[in-house]
């Protein structure tokens, strides 16, 4: 299968899809065939890699597992609810191993082993079982279900003790039990639809041509010009460690510097006047030997009198990174599209996929402390190939999980969000509508006349609010909106200055229930341009000089844009809260784990 790849101008070529996308394969692996290609539809099997069936592979049948009656097969996973029944003679248990939503319900009788250790919630089962179809009264419940044979492992839990017990716990509360909220239908479906989109993202970029780039986490550079930045420094834990040290053992004087100095003087002159004897070689090899360890006596002596408590500081008061363990100012990654560009401008389209950082002191529902990015960049692509990229890259995204994920989409509808099959099925189908800037400024001040209240202002030259966001794309259009031009004073360095000299090639993706989806731009490819755009924004050039060498050496016009990967998700599922959508979230006073 090939594809076309169709976001950037001039000659077009045609790659060879492919579904393997993080590491390229070894030999052995690439015998090893495609993830569709292993999903059960009307047959059952072992997981290959584990002694069981996945419970998917039972009830995702056409026919809800009704016609592997009869089967012998080993099923694990972990309790759900628990009953024992006809005067505790057999338990009825609801089996999920996280293959899916659905459980798998279990039937165990009491002379296989006693039923009380089974039941509790948060139980952990690995059992042989035969399937059977379930009494007659009960099979529009349960098109199949498990009679229990041989107990092979219990993982047993005390429910005196278990802190997520069966009834319904809120998100706000699962948030302290985060090694543990994975078992809960609504985190566990979350994760699958997270894990999807992490797949389709990989997918769509590969059949496009694109190449994944591992950009660093350790940056020296801030990509964004805010200055909300993790440090990353040794200097602590060296100040800290110095500090024990002189505690136990104090730092010589000036005295016992001199006294060293001496010793080394007199021992050189004891050299000096052997040679100038003509002593036998072996009494000056000696003498020779006893200045060697005096000089590195002195050496030491010398290191340690210069150790100081505290963080090392220049002369002019500041701190002295050059002592630290790069030797410079380092960061966490706030974006690593700077990284990524000096690919693009190599391999032509490539994209990041990873973990960023931002050090907002912010409790919104909107914010983390550590957060993934999905960030392309397309060489010889101008703004409008980059908001195609971006419309069609959102657009894969919500029919990918229509397609692959509906199951947990239809418990989240159920749970959460009535509208979000709805929400991605109107995405996937529908053209974005595109409008600049100054329109989307026209139609909000239009709106404000007509006595729609906002609680920020509207004006050309500001930043849209969230809520003006939600305007344009839940009130006004009804669709995704991409606005495009934005006010150069409000955008990044690295923007296209258009040729009013007022704004910038910037494109913004606002989604309905989240807003801004994804941002993006054309970047400055003219050296003199971005330079003096650098000086414009406070920020020394020394940083960035490797940057301006893409400019220096082989300009090339190229475009790209970042999606925020748990906005996606939130956008998709439905859920309110950032927090609830990565699995350990970062935010003011927590890192659990």
């Amino acid at each position: 299968m090939t594809s076309t790849h169709g976001f950037s101008k001039g000659l077009q070529f045609h790659t060879q899809a492919s579904l393997i996308f993080i590491n390229s394969p070894t030999m052995a692996e690439a015998s090893i065939p495609p993830v569709e290609n292993l999903t059960i539809s009307d047959t059952v099997a072992e997981a290959e890699f584990s002694q069981r069936v996945l419970i998917r592979s039972i009830l995702g049948r056409s026919d809800g597992g009704a016609g592997l009656a009869g089967k012998t097969l080993k099923v694990g996973g972990w309790v759900k609810k628990g009953r024992e029944q006809g005067k505790g003679s057999f338990a009825f248990l609801e089996l999920n191993d996280g293959s899916c939503p659905a459980n798998l319900q279990l039937i165990i009788y009491s002379d296989v082993a006693p039923l009380g250790q089974f039941t509790p919630t948060g139980t952990c089962l690995h059992v042989e079982g035969v399937l059977q179809m379930p009494p007659e009264d009960k099979q529009g419940k349960q098109s199949i279900e498990l009679k229990v044979l041989k107990v092979l492992d219990v993982g047993a839990v005390d429910p005196a003790k278990y802190p997520l017990p069966k009834t319904r716990l809120t998100l706000e509360f699962l948030r302290d039990y985060v090694h543990l909220r994975p078992r809960t239908n609504t985190i566990a479906a979350i994760a699958r639809i997270r894990n999807a989109l992490a797949y389709a993202t990989h997918t769509f970029f590969q059949k496009h041509g694109f190449l994944y780039v591992h950009t660093p986490i350790i940056t020296t550079s801030d990509c964004e010009g805010a200055g909300e930045m993790f440090q990353v420094t040794t200097l602590i834990n060296e100040a800290e460690k110095i500090e024990k040290e002189l505690i136990k053992s104090p730092p010589p004087t000036q005295e016992d510097v001199e006294l060293a100095k001496n010793v080394v003087k007199e021992k050189g002159e004891i050299v000096a006047k052997l040679k100038s004897d003509k002593a036998g070689k072996p009494v000056i090899t000696a003498a020779v030997a006893e200045l060697t360890k005096a000089k590195e006596a002195l050496s030491k002596v010398e290191e340690r009198f210069k150790l100081k408590p505290g963080i090392p500081k220049k002369e002019d008061g500041k701190v002295d990174y050059g002592q630290d363990f790069f030797a410079r100012q380092a960061f966490l990654t706030v974006s690593g599209q700077l990284q990524v560009e000096t690919f693009a401008c190599a391999l032509s389209s490539v994209y990041t996929f990873g973990p960023t950082f931002r050090a907002e002191h912010s409790h919104t529902s909107r914010h983390l402390a550590e957060f993934w990015m999905v960030e392309p960049e397309i060489a010889f692509a101008d703004i409008e190939d980059d908001m195609k990229c971006a419309e069609a890259y959102v657009r894969f995204l919500c029919q990918w999980l229509l397609d692959n994920c509906l199951d947990d989409m239809e418990f989240m509808v159920e749970k959460f969000d009535k509208n979000a099959i709805k929400r991605l099925q109107m995405v996937a189908s529908t053209n974005f509508v595109r409008l600049s800037y100054t329109e989307a400024v026209t139609i909000l001040e239009e709106a404000v006349a007509k006595g729609h209240k906002f609680e920020n202002k509207v004006e050309w030259g500001i930043d849209l609010a969230s809520e003006h966001e939600k305007y344009l794309t839940e009130t006004k259009f009804e669709s995704p909106v991409i606005v495009y031009n934005y006010p150069k004073g409000i955008k990044a360095f690295y923007m296209k200055v258009n040729a009013d000299n007022k704004t910038v090639a910037a494109m913004d993706v606002l989604v309905p229930k989240v807003g801004e989806l994804i941002g993006g731009s054309q970047r400055e490819e003219n050296y003199e341009v971005i330079k003096e755009r650098i000086l414009e924004m406070g920020l020394p050039l020394e940083p960035y000089e490797w940057y301006l060498d893409l400019r220096r050496y082989g300009t090339v016009k190229h475009s790209g844009f970042g999606l925020g990967f748990e906005r996606m998700i939130l956008f998709a599922t439905g859920i309110d809260n950032i927090r609830d959508v990565i699995p350990f979230p970062r935010y003011p006073g927590r890192a659990d784990l």
